[in-house]
């Protein structure tokens, strides 16, 4: 506890946060609509939730109530393994509390149910009235620095900047009249979607920046076969990764140290970056390789429109947003001196906005919806009786382009596999061994960290390896509505390796 603060975490590992936890939910993965709606079940039932709130902000309470009476503390301990007695203690805890927060990453949305994972979470903070007012809400953390940012400047397949709807005629026409040119109005492909089309055709060629999908993909082996069908493919990056061997061309990017631009962190809030040294080489920002490779292709096709790329500063860029998204429109580089500005910033004037929501909500009032529980896409069995659970660790970023290629990689040199005490002697193994991990897509080998950090029956590995990606083994199956794949929890076995063969994937470097 600090000042008063009490924290409950949610996790099937028992990661560093925990050990300043009042309270630790060790849920199996695949089981948070259970659990999370077995709180608001106990909110419901002891009369902890906000009624005035409910009543004046809220629709359809009376269907969503009834379908949280099933949703008892025992059916939720008999699926999640979370101590009824906990569930409660969490339910009291976050709907008495003058100020809830939930804060939630990449374990809530990669479930083929992640959707219905978010909306138990949204529940939780409609009920309470743990939202529109400082030190509350719903708080998605972002993978990365900018994630927010590249989602507000429109990096989403259904989306134009500032979250336009890429299938809305009107959002596509206002686009027009200022770029001149415009697609048609459809939502485009996720990244797992845009790697089935590389099977099938449908996508005959990529420009990739900043990403490495040959290491993010689930079901790598798949998505390593399915690339080779593209015709061209363009790499942006630091360094050549592994989608980047694959690449026709490579445009070497600049670093964030050797450019201007701005960031736009998970509380929206908008700061400055400033260049500190100048790129290497041939490298650029990527605002002027996008904008040079853009001039080039308009002159390709004869148009007339070259001048609208000669930008001369990422300022300007900014300011052009403004002028097309209302909640950015107040934001220029002269006002992000110190500490940024929060968006919405509607006018030039216009301080941002610390919290969101304080009187309504997008929609005018929050909807609650009937949830049910599903199971997740494959579970363990005889033949694969692990589940496997994957994520990242403190050293390293996503697929590794950068981290691995910095001091940081010395921290944490090599892939491993953290299995439970309990658990170790079913392989059998003991701490340090090489163990090989399968499931029914592949097979990688690497170290095992015995360790009571992973729960019995959980196994965890970092997917930043590419010697032995985690990927390998992740199962293609999406969210239907998010269209995010679940690398939350697949079927795995595990086996003794040989020395010999954790040195040959160790050399694979």
């Amino acid at each position: 506890m600090h000042h008063g603060t009490q924290i409950i975490v949610a996790d099937p590992r028992r990661v560093e946060m925990v050990n300043f936890a009042a309270l630790w939910l060790c849920q199996k993965p695949g089981t948070d609509v259970p659990l999370f709606s077995a709180m608001a079940h106990v909110i419901l039932a002891e009369n902890l939730y906000n009624k005035p709130f409910v009543a004046e902000r809220t629709e359809n309470f009376d269907a969503f109530a009834k379908s949280m009476q099933d949703f008892t503390p025992e059916f939720a301990e008999r699926i999640s393994g979370v101590p009824r007695d906990d569930i409660v203690r969490a339910a009291r805890m976050y709907a008495t509390a003058k100020r809830g927060a939930i804060y939630w990453a990449l374990g809530i949305p990669e479930h083929t149910h992640g959707t219905e994972n978010a909306m138990a979470l949204i529940h939780l903070a409609l009920l309470t009235g743990h939202i529109g007012k400082e030190g509350t809400g719903l708080n998605p953390l972002r993978g990365q620095n900018n994630v927010q940012g590249a989602s507000d400047a429109g990096a989403m397949p259904w989306d134009y900047p500032g979250y336009q709807k890429a299938d809305d005629p009107a959002t596509v026409e206002k686009f027009r009249a200022v770029w001149h040119h415009a697609p048609p109005p459809q939502r485009g492909l996720s990244t797992t979607e845009i790697a089935e089309a590389w099977q099938t055709g449908a996508v005959k060629s990529m420009y990739v920046m900043g990403e490495n999908p040959l290491m993010s993909e689930p079901n790598l082996r798949h998505a390593h076969h399915a690339i080779e069908n593209l015709e061209f493919l363009v790499c942006q990056d630091l360094f050549i990764n592994e989608t980047g061997r694959y690449a026709d061309v490579i445009l070497p990017g600049a670093s964030w140290a050797e450019k201007d631009g701005t960031f736009t962190n998970t509380d929206r809030r908008v700061q400055r970056v400033r260049k500190v040294v100048e790129p290497c080489g041939d490298a650029g920002a990527d605002w002027q390789i996008i904008s040079e490779v853009a001039k080039r292709l308009e002159r390709k096709l004869e148009r007339t429109q070259t001048a609208f790329w000669d930008y001369k500063h990422p300022s300007e860029i900014l300011e052009e947003m403004g002028r097309l998204v209302p909640s950015y429109a107040g934001i220029t580089y002269d006002r992000l001196e110190g500490d940024g500005l929060q968006w919405p910033v509607p006018t030039r004037d216009h301080p941002g906005t610390p919290f969101l929501f304080e009187k309504t909500f997008p929609r005018g009032r929050g909807k609650f919806f009937s949830l049910v529980y599903e199971v997740s896409k494959e579970q363990p069995d005889d033949a694969y009786p692990f589940i496997l659970t994957t994520g990242r660790v403190l050293y390293h970023w996503h697929g590794g382009t950068l981290t691995r290629h910095s001091q940081l990689d010395f921290a944490m040199p090599e892939p491993l596999v953290e299995i439970n005490p309990a658990d170790a002697p079913r392989v059998p193994c003991k701490d340090g061994d090489a163990v090989r991990v399968s499931s029914r897509r592949g097979s990688i080998v690497l170290r095992a960290k015995v360790t009571e950090k992973a729960a019995r029956g959980v196994v965890f590995i970092p997917f930043h390896f590419a010697e032995a990606a985690a990927n390998v083994l992740t199962i293609d199956a999406l969210d239907p509505q998010a269209k995010i794949p679940e690398y939350k929890i697949c079927a795995v076995k595990i086996e003794p390796a040989t020395a010999a063969e954790l040195e040959q994937t160790l050399q694979a470097t």
